[in-house]
């Protein structure tokens, strides 16, 4: 989804179209290209109530018609391509919370295991850090209401304890070491919400970020992070867009703008009507134009992150690594409906500098268009580069040194670094992540020996702490509590990345993201290769 503005930068996009809701369907006849286009929407609008009023009056069953209208326009919207959607407008809150960059609520990072709401960690300057709440507390009731063993889910999480500003909630907890229940009143607030997961020194030049959507507020995350690794003498970085699906365009724009030089092509898009058609360029000095980059990406990287990706690649502005991405190269422009919902429609695709679009195919329908990572599992692309084929006709050169690149379905790294074959496919190790053992044991871990954790530097945790074949041990018996018996002989080589996530996941408790990043990067075989290629990005760099 892109958000838009009117500065020489950024894509506008105005919101020129003129729609009614009849029916709770899409009718209008503005966006409609002469006499017989509006005929058409009218001739379809009337089929549909006509056949809606059958279905009210004489179905045999009680129906409910409001129901029966979204899924018929949920239908549609599918018939057209896979990211126009349509939102209803009691889901519209949260959907918007996840890009807007901050929430109204009691400011924690929760999980749910075995049924209780467990705090991961109170967010930092937020309510529920003000009075107290700790990591590993339970939630166990909230406003007088029992909600532990209820079969809660985020959703039910969401709708209880988010909230409008300034209002009130009353959370029991359950406190390890505590004889009683406790009682908070928390008060709720503004939560911010970060997308730039982590940023630190991995030596004393590279510097690393990891971005993990593109919200309201990642621009300014990320400008904030990438200063301050230069004050700490940052020469290289790396940029990890890894599982990053996108979100804001303008800021995927502002993003690249920081690398690149005056006047270089970011991204255009090419819709049917021509007032969607437009360019981004470059336009102000960044902070790291001259110094090498290396780019992340993976097959869960989509949109927005692509832009990044595409931009820098074409422009033969920074090294990418990884696999190929997911391949969205749509824009969608968000439209309130009467009704409080809203309509997210295609209105253009995005190219990259060279031309490409890298939206991926989807003439056989969103079934097969959903399938596509499973696909490229079976096809063994995730694994092997010489499985991955492009048509020649795909075939585009980067702007400044013509290297050859493909369009037709993702940003194809410069360099491939394959799946972990000693995870993928384990389902030893799978079954232990299901039952979300890790995170109560580390959680427990962390409670049981908080004192002596928090003694401990980060760099001194990082270089010295080691988990232990009995901690191994206690983890397995607290998956096979709940309910999966894990035989280690199958574990195998994935050991070693039980080990890392355990120990990354009790710093995270103690030091935040910046201090479990650099633990779970030492098995980021993706990030380990990138750091043996800065010879190449130094070359690109230095053109």
């Amino acid at each position: 989804m892109s958000k838009t503005s009117n500065s020489k930068f950024q894509i506008r996009l105005p919101i020129l179209l003129t729609i009614a809701v009849a029916a709770g369907i899409l009718i209008g006849a503005t966006m409609a290209d002469g006499d017989g286009a509006k005929n058409d929407i009218i001739s379809g609008y009337l089929k549909f109530k006509e056949i809606l009023t059958y279905v009210q009056r004489d179905y045999v069953d009680k129906v409910d018609t409001d129901d029966l209208v979204e899924t018929a326009i949920s239908r549609m919207l599918e018939k057209l391509d896979p990211h126009s959607v349509y939102i209803p407008a009691k889901e519209l809150e949260l959907a918007k919370s996840q890009l807007e960059g901050e929430f109204e609520g009691i400011g924690i990072e929760f999980n749910i295991i075995k049924d209780t709401i467990y705090v991961v960690a109170p967010l930092s300057g937020g309510p529920s850090e003000a009075v107290g709440l700790q990591s590993g507390d339970k939630i166990v009731k909230v406003d007088g209401e029992t909600v532990a063993g209820t079969g809660i889910d985020n959703r039910d999480v969401f709708d209880l304890l988010r909230g409008k500003k300034g209002t009130e909630v009353e959370v029991g907890i359950r406190r390890k070491g505590a004889k009683d229940l406790m009682d908070f009143t928390i008060i709720r607030d503004k939560i911010p919400q970060e997308s730039v997961d982590a940023s630190y020194m991995v030596d004393d030049e590279v510097g690393y970020i990891k971005v993990s959507r593109f919200q309201a507020t990642t621009y300014d995350e990320f400008h904030e992070a990438l200063s301050e690794l230069r004050s700490k003498g940052m020469k290289k970085l790396i940029l990890d867009l890894q599982d990053n699906p996108g979100g804001y365009m303008d800021r995927a724009i502002n993003m690249a703008d920081e690398f690149l030089k005056n006047d270089a092509m970011i991204v255009y898009t090419e819709g049917k009507q021509p007032r969607y058609n437009s360019q981004a360029r470059a336009y102000r000095e960044g902070l790291f134009e001259n110094q090498p980059i290396i780019v992340l990406i993976n097959e869960g990287s989509a949109s927005a992150s692509e832009i990044v990706a595409g931009a820098l690649q074409d422009n033969d502005r920074a090294l990418i690594v990884g696999r190929r991405s997911f391949g969205k190269g749509l824009v969608q422009m968000p439209i309130p409906l009467d009704d409080g919902s809203e309509l997210r429609l295609t209105i253009s695709r995005y190219y990259t500098p060279s031309g490409r679009s890298i939206q991926k195919p989807y003439e056989e329908g969103a079934e097969e268009y959903s399938q596509d990572m499973r696909h490229r599992l079976e096809h063994g692309e995730l694994f092997n580069v010489d499985s991955i084929h492009f048509d020649d006709s795909l075939k585009y050169e980067t702007i400044n040194k013509g290297r050859l690149v493909y369009g037709g379905g993702g940003i194809m790294p410069d360099f491939f670094v394959p799946l972990d074959t000693s995870n993928a496919g384990n389902a030893a190790l799978m079954k232990l992540f299901n039952t979300n053992a890790i995170r109560e044991y580390t959680l427990l871990y962390y409670e049981d020996n908080k004192k002596k954790l928090e003694s401990m530097e980060l760099q001194d945790y990082i270089s010295s702490f080691e988990v232990t074949d009995k901690m191994i041990e206690e983890l397995f018996d607290i998956a096979r509590k709940n309910g999966e018996e894990i035989d280690k002989e199958e574990i195998g080589e994935a050991m070693g990345l039980i080990r890392n996530r355990v120990k990354g996941l009790i710093a995270r408790s103690i030091w935040g993201n910046d201090g479990a990043f650099p633990i779970f990067n030492e098995r980021n075989q993706v990030l380990q290769k990138a750091l043996k290629l800065f010879g190449e990005a130094e070359r690109l760099a230095s053109r």
